[in-house]
Parts: structure tokens; sequence; C-alpha cells
């Protein structure tokens, strides 16, 4: 006597089309077809409230989720806990989307079927360790810096047009020594060009001044991360606090998912 093989379900791929707030996604099963559609808020309820919608459809096989490094990163991280698999999906270039209009709907069943068609294969960084770490300091320290050099810009831009007596007393002068004395002007009552300008070069030195050892923190801590975390890298010739962690955020904390150097050099 033969037994009837009792029916699978679906077999599900979701594709995500992420945003800061919310995020839109659509599942297709195994032959392609539409399922559903749904909308989530970008919290841990709504990632939640996700994972069971996609469970309720069937078996879920995969997810395709659009900026993992950016607005889907709390989601692939979140998926990532729960024993999902999931691959990153690019976003489709301008001319594509203005081809075919832009909609959030349409957006994730794309994912979905990038998925399907085996054009989405990247595995997404966990962003859950040290690089992950490294990754929110270097990004402190680079608007430090990014400030401080601006602020020095300025000052010695404002010296160029400054009243003569003014500029000839700080023409010449080294950077820090330069910032040092401008950072002391007693500009007196704003009555006059010179005292708005000697107003001015303070307010910019005392920026510059004050980010300096903001700046000498955060590389300290790079510096002792990276060594920590990567003693062999830090060890060779010329690799320093900020090169090594520029090189460990394109890998990630989890570098197995780069398959060859060529993976590794295209980022």
């Amino acid at each position: 006597m033969t037994h009837p093989v009792p029916l699978q379900g679906p077999q599900v791929t979701i594709g995500v089309d992420t945003h800061k707030d919310l995020h839109v996604a659509a599942a297709r099963d195994q032959l392609g077809r539409r399922l559903a559609t749904i909308q989530i808020p970008t919290t841990s309820a709504g990632y939640t409230q996700l994972l069971a919608w996609a469970h309720g459809l069937g078996e879920v096989r995969a997810w395709g989720v659009e900026g993992t490094g950016s607005y889907g990163a709390g989601l692939a991280r979140f998926l990532a806990a729960h024993a999902q698999q999931v691959l990153e999906v690019n976003r489709p270039d301008r001319a594509t989307r203005r081809r075919r209009g832009k909609s959030d709907p349409v957006d994730a069943d794309a994912a979905a079927r990038a998925v399907q068609a085996g054009e989405a294969t990247g595995i997404p960084k966990t962003a859950d360790g040290s690089v992950e770490m490294l990754r929110a300091l270097r990004a402190a320290r680079q608007t430090a810096v990014k400030a401080r050099t601006q602020a020095i810009n300025a000052l010695k831009a404002l010296l160029v047009t400054a009243p003569a007596e003014l500029r000839e007393s700080l023409t010449g002068l080294p950077t820090r020594r330069l910032v040092h004395t401008t950072a002391t002007l007693t500009p007196g009552a704003l009555t006059t060009p010179t005292a708005a300008t000697m107003l001015a070069l303070r307010s910019l030195a005392q920026r510059y001044q004050h980010l300096d050892p903001e700046i000498r923190q955060l590389t300290e801590q790079l510096d002792t991360l990276t060594t920590r975390h990567a003693p062999m890298l830090r060890a060779r010739l010329g690799v320093g606090p900020d090169s090594a962690t520029a090189l460990l955020i394109a890998a990630g904390d989890n570098p197995t998912r780069l398959t060859s150097d060529a993976a590794f050099a295209a980022l």
C-alpha cells in the first residue's frame, strides 16, 4: 500500500527595500510568484513582526536586503541572530529606477528576484565586534580632523584680508604658534574691522585647540584596538592605526565572507 506524499509548503524568498524609519518587504515562492508585501517600522518589534510574517508564508530560504551597511544594518543583524540566510542586494542604478519608476514594493520585489536569480551573493558584514567599534571611532575622528582642517584653513584665509597691522604681526608664524597666538588675542569692543577680525581669529584658533585633544584621544583608542585585534597587521612596516582601521573596516567582523584577494580588492 502506498501512502500519499504530503504536500510541502511554499519555499519563500524575501526581498527588503530599506529606509531610515521603515522597511518594505516582498515575498516570492520557489516558482517566482509574488506572494505578499508588508511594511514595518525599523524597530525590534517591527523586525519581529517581519520575521513572523515571513514564516507564516512558508519555509524561508533566504533574505535579500538592500543597504546592509546603512539603513538595513539593524535588520541584517537581527536576521543573522535568528539563523536566517541574509544576502546583500545592490540598489538599482538610477537609469533602471527611472525606467520602471520608483516604488518601494517594486524595489523589494526586485531584491527577492535578485536572490532567486543568483545575482545577489554577497554576505553582509556582521558589524557586531571589534571592527564595528573601530568604524564608529574612525567616523568620529575623521569628522574631527576635517573640522580642525577647516578651522585652520579659515583662519589663514582670514589673515589674507586682515588689516595690515594685524596681518603683518601674524604672517609667517608656524601653524602651532599661529594658533597659540591668535587664541589669546583680546579684541576689546567690536567697534572696528580689526577688533572683529581679532575675535574671529580667536574663535577659529580656540576651535582648533579644542579639537586637538579629541583627535588625540580617538587616535589612541584606534591604536589600542587595532593592535589588540590585528597585531600582525600593525606589525607591518608603515601600517599605523588609521590605515589598519581602514583595512579592517573593509574586511568587516566576518572576513571569511571574502573568498579571494580579488573580492577584498574590490572593496
